[in-house]
């Protein structure tokens, strides 16, 4: 490993990363010499994937099935990811699910799918990492979004577990600063992923790209990136901010 990798000798945990912008930032966190837990819920091939290009490319990682909105699953998450690599530096919270519905179409299963996942996972998973955490400190990332203060209509509960991690990002970071474990968010503008085609949301992206002042939607490598420097020392004055990847839409 190169000396002037920014994250060699860290253990770091993201959530979701089968695919996406969660992939992406598993792989960016390894390149900067990170040991990863790549997590995922169903996807098994596709966090399998991940872990290969890691471990091709001469990194670390390995793969570990957990459902975020379920305890049980967390505490056996946190556990095989300190059995792996020991104590961990740094956690990305990226799980989560988009479902769009206007006013007349909320029911309680969207919402309560949204926020058991979005936002009590996002807890729960902090929760527990706590007790594995480095003594010496970390950090702590969580994956936002531009709607929590955007507010695209026909969005409002996604709109809202976002703008409730915005939330507890602030609070965190005041409780866990006598840690030393740094708390800030990332809020992606449109990002081009397997997610975003499958739900049909792509065919925005011409109009999404008119708008953004830099001219185009999003790509994962794009958010990777502010992450793995919110992971890093370099953002060591940094904390309790939510730093928004969006091209300059706002």
């Amino acid at each position: 490993m190169s000396s002037s990798q920014k994250l060699q000798g860290k253990v770091a945990l993201v959530t979701g990363a089968s695919k996406g912008i969660g992939a992406s930032i598993a792989k960016a966190l390894a390149a900067e010499g990170a040991a990863v837990a790549v997590n995922y819920a169903s996807s098994k091939e596709g966090a399998d994937r991940v872990v290969a290009e890691i471990h091709a490319a001469g990194g670390k990682a390995v793969a570990i099935q957990g459902d975020v909105s379920k305890q049980a699953d967390i505490t056996r998450l946190l556990g095989e990811t300190f059995a792996a690599f020991g104590p961990l530096d740094i956690l990305v919270n990226n799980a989560g699910v988009y479902r769009g519905a206007p006013l007349g179409q909320i029911d309680e299963e969207s919402f309560h799918l949204h926020f058991n996942l979005n936002v009590l996972g996002l807890i729960l998973v902090t929760q527990e990492a706590l007790k594995h955490f480095n003594p010496e400190g970390g950090s702590i990332i969580n994956v936002s979004s531009v709607l929590s203060t955007l507010s695209l209509p026909g969005l409002a509960v996604y709109n809202a577990t976002k703008s409730a991690v915005d939330g507890l990002t602030r609070t965190f970071s005041k409780e866990l600063a006598p840690r030393k474990i740094r708390v800030n968010s990332i809020n992606p503008g449109m990002v081009e992923t397997e997610g975003l085609h499958s739900t049909g949301t792509i065919g925005a992206s011409d109009s999404i790209a008119a708008i953004t002042p830099l001219g185009r939607i999003g790509q994962p490598g794009d958010i990777a990136a502010p992450v793995a420097f919110l992971a890093s020392t370099d953002s060591g004055w940094i904390t309790g901010e939510c730093l928004y990847a969006t091209g300059g839409l706002r």
